[in-house]
């Protein structure tokens, strides 16, 4: 696998896990489908991790690397992603689903055979390590299938939204004072931003009983900090416990935003917004 930075004339400040410094020593820019919108989005691939990309641009800058000057002033940061968030539609489509009829079982390489998409074929060993917590899956002879679980999934997100409840309550003191339920449909949003309306949001929704509009309009006012998804939607293994997502909602956006006008000091929150749905 080759290095991240081939095939790039200029360059560009990137704040990412260093190749070969806890893993396989590769890494490399991967061209997916964004896991909502279906956009084509950037992410990297690192020493065998997924990473989401963010980026932060300011009007005016520039960067001095060692003797050399980069015109372009722009931030970007790489921080984990949960693969199972990128999976998802793939594994949704593939089982064929019908109706009442659950689907049908698949292999690993069909299932992740996209056209004009060859990045999801160097997610193989992601994907077959971490799709067993959404997915049945069967063994014929030496050969894996998997098919989608709407069980699991559902309590996959249930994990996720209240490990995220709680990260949220330590993130920011002023969530305990907060009702439950705002708690809990800023979690929901939040995780909304990588889930497709339907099935996934509306089923949270439905069983939280939120409302989804309201829900949808809480996660486009989120501005997204580094580590947004590192712990949070970063862990794959639900049955660990581990924790979510570090991100703060909207309302929290704001009170920084007036903060900084009264102090002139600068919220790193405020300065990244996500790259990956730019347009490669």
């Amino acid at each position: 696998m080759g290095s991240c930075w081939e095939g790039i004339d200029e360059s560009r400040l990137l704040i990412a896990p260093v190749p070969g410094a806890n893993g396989d020593g590769s890494a490399r820019f991967l061209s997916l489908r964004h896991p909502k919108t279906g956009v084509s989005t950037s992410y990297l691939l690192c020493n065998g991790l997924l990473q989401e990309l963010h980026w932060f641009k300011q009007p005016y800058g520039s960067w001095f690397l060692g003797d050399y000057v980069s015109e372009d002033g722009s931030l970007y940061t790489a921080t984990p992603i949960d693969p199972v968030f990128i999976m998802l539609p793939l594994f949704e489509d593939a089982r064929m689903k019908k109706g009442d009829d659950p689907g049908k079982f698949r292999q690993l390489d069909e299932i992740l055979f996209v056209n004009d998409y060859p990045g999801y074929q160097q997610l193989f060993s992601i994907a077959r390590d971490c799709m067993e917590i959404v997915c049945e899956s069967k063994e014929i002879g030496s050969t894996k299938f998997f098919r989608l679980d709407d069980k699991m999934v559902f309590a996959w997100l249930h994990y996720k939204v209240c490990q995220l409840k709680q990260t949220l309550r330590a993130l920011d003191q002023n969530y305990a004072a907060r009702e439950e339920k705002d708690t809990l449909a800023d979690s929901v949003s939040i995780l909304g931003e990588y889930l497709k309306d339907d099935p996934w949001l509306k089923l949270l929704c439905d069983h939280f009983k939120l409302n989804l509009p309201e829900a949808k309009r809480i996660a486009a006012d989120i501005e997204v900090c580094p580590s947004a998804i590192e712990s949070p939607v970063g862990s794959s293994n639900f049955s660990q416990g581990k924790n979510t997502s570090e991100k703060k909602t909207g309302r929290n956006v704001k009170q920084a935003k007036k903060a900084k006008v009264e102090t002139e000091s600068r919220n790193i929150k405020e300065m990244f917004t996500r790259a990956s749905r730019r347009r490669n």
